[in-house]
């Protein structure tokens, strides 16, 4: 098989993955904005996300980056101006998972959590990261 052959199933897993990820980030980010509030129920959510996160967000993200990589490499993207741009909004969204992991262990364990208010940062990179991918100016 040729990298030509097996550049549509890098693809499709590519976006498989990234849907997974960005789930995972938009799902502990409800959790995070509502655990507050659910002081009661906000520590067993935390505990199934938490489990979660640990069987397909953090898998899910690690695919991301690493069939984007293999798509960057079989493209010959890896210098391009769009791909650089993407990076640091994928950087950005791992960074925010980051961040919820650790909050949403510490809400598990029945801590008191901040919001990190990152939906604001979530959705327009999201948005970005897709026209970037797909229009590649």
């Amino acid at each position: 098989m040729t990298v030509a052959d097996a550049y549509p199933w890098l693809k499709a897993a590519h976006v498989a993955c990234a849907l997974l990820f960005v789930g995972g980030i938009v799902a502990g980010g409800l959790l995070l904005a509502g655990g507050r509030a659910m002081a009661d129920q906000g520590a067993p959510l935390a505990t199934v996300l938490r489990r979660w996160d640990r069987v397909v967000t953090t898998p899910a993200m690690l695919g991301v980056w690493a069939f984007g990589i293999g798509l960057a490499s079989a493209g010959g993207w890896l210098t391009s101006g769009w791909l650089q741009a993407k990076l640091v909004l994928v950087v950005l969204l791992s960074a925010i998972h980051g961040l919820q992991s650790g909050q949403i262990r510490r809400l598990a364990v029945g801590m008191d959590v901040k919001p990190l208010r990152a939906a604001a940062l979530v959705v327009p990179s999201v948005i970005a990261i897709a026209v970037l991918a797909v229009i590649k100016p």
